[in-house]
């Protein structure tokens, strides 16, 4: 049997139809098969490879890593330098209020230890969340997915979980003080990229103060500077109580984050002790590989601490490279911000044709999850003006191809 066959035997299946494309290498945004075709990465591995693949300072953090050891004890008990030095580095470039970090193993992790932190601090149990919103298949993670087609097949699920609609008056009226967190997404990404509204986010950061409410952000797709600011809620001025980290975070690797204040993750420590707790969570290795990803962005993409280079574009100067060259009948619109871009077509039908189209064309592209019809643009962060055309030619060849 050949690895296809083999895949296709003895690896569990996500989707009746996989992409499939049996991948030997990846370098900065392009990917090779085993026949040695080319591919554009257009995704970015679904937000992880924000500096590209295969960074020689990251394989060289990740090498040096592992001669000095890899798995130690249980999360939490041993000092370890690559999570300590990374967590440090993530609270200097936040809000004072976010100043102590627990890694986990993934962004739906982070939503699952961000649920029992705001339960334990609050002592509430309610939780409010969105339709529409994307926070992972986990249990708890999947109770606030915003919708009942992923929901329906998997209850019971956790009781006590209210969703409501996104950007509207009626979620802000349903926050009360029985409500111990809020979980919203900054940009809604699997509903096509539709970010919040600048004053309903600016009052539902009010209303969560008032009722003594945790506002949590999800920012595992939008973090690292993915929208055009190295987090998302920074381009709102609105301050999360929480804030959920993933995909980027490990540099290629698997890590996530729920971020907080000292003093509420001091309550994860006692009543019952050891109340939040993993083997594997914030793993040397990774650690190690996302801060050295990290500093690679943030020298690549120097306008995400305030400091442009004229010399390079910026994130928002290739969005909007991608507006202008992605221009056809058939787009209705592209929603989204910096290189989170999804290009909505008349149909879910045509916008499949397309991505399956454009994958045997050399561009790797996929839809979202709540917005079928929307064709993901969200390339590697470090992607070049030529690069930017390249894929964008390509993809109105395809757009074409599929209307002739």
């Amino acid at each position: 049997m050949n690895n296809r066959q083999l895949f296709l035997q003895h690896v569990a299946q996500t989707s009746p139809a996989p992409i499939g494309l049996e991948i030997v290498k990846a370098e900065g945004i392009y990917m090779w098969d085993v026949a040695g075709q080319r591919y554009v990465d257009a995704i970015s591995g679904f937000s992880v490879m924000n500096i590209g693949h295969g960074h020689p300072a990251v394989k060289a953090a990740i090498n040096k890593q592992v001669e000095d050891y890899m798995h130690l004890l249980v999360y939490g008990e041993i000092i370890e330098s690559p999570q300590v030095q990374y967590a440090k580095r993530l609270s200097s470039l936040l809000p004072a209020s976010l100043d102590c970090v627990y890694f986990t193993n993934s962004g739906a992790e982070a939503v699952e230890g961000a649920m029992k932190l705001a339960k334990r601090v609050t002592g509430r149990t309610q939780i409010i969340a969105f339709n529409n919103a994307y926070h992972g298949s986990t249990q708890g993670a999947l109770s606030i997915m915003g919708g009942e087609y992923w929901r329906n097949a998997y209850r019971p699920l956790l009781p006590d979980v209210w969703h409501v609609d996104f950007n509207t008056g009626e979620a802000l009226e349903s926050i009360t003080k029985k409500t111990a967190c809020v979980v919203v997404e900054v940009m809604q990404a699997e509903a096509g990229a539709k970010p919040a509204q600048q004053a309903w986010l600016t009052a539902l950061r009010q209303r969560c103060t008032d009722t003594g409410t945790l506002l949590v952000f999800d920012e595992i797709q939008t973090g690292f500077g993915r929208t055009g600011s190295l987090w998302a809620f920074e381009q709102y001025a609105v301050v999360p109580d929480i804030l959920l980290l993933g995909k980027a975070l490990g540099g290629g690797l698997p890590l996530g984050a729920f971020i907080a204040s000292h003093g509420m993750m001091q309550t994860l420590t006692n009543n019952p002790v050891l109340g939040h707790i993993s083997t594997f969570a914030g793993h040397p290795v990774c650690c190690a590989a996302g801060h050295a990803s990290l500093e690679v962005l943030l020298q690549s993409c120097p306008e995400l601490l305030h400091t442009p280079d004229s010399g390079q574009l910026t994130i928002k100067e290739k969005e909007q490279l991608f507006r202008n060259q992605l221009q056809h009948p058939a787009i209705q619109a592209i929603h989204g911000s910096g290189l989170l871009l999804a290009v909505e077509f008349e149909s879910a039908e045509l916008c499949q044709r397309i991505c399956h189209a454009a994958v045997k064309a050399g561009v790797v592209t996929d839809w979202f999850l709540f917005a079928p019809n929307c064709l993901r643009i969200a390339p590697p962060l470090i992607i070049t003006l030529a690069q930017v055309a390249q894929v964008s030619e390509l993809l109105m060849q395809v757009v074409q191809s599929q209307l002739d």
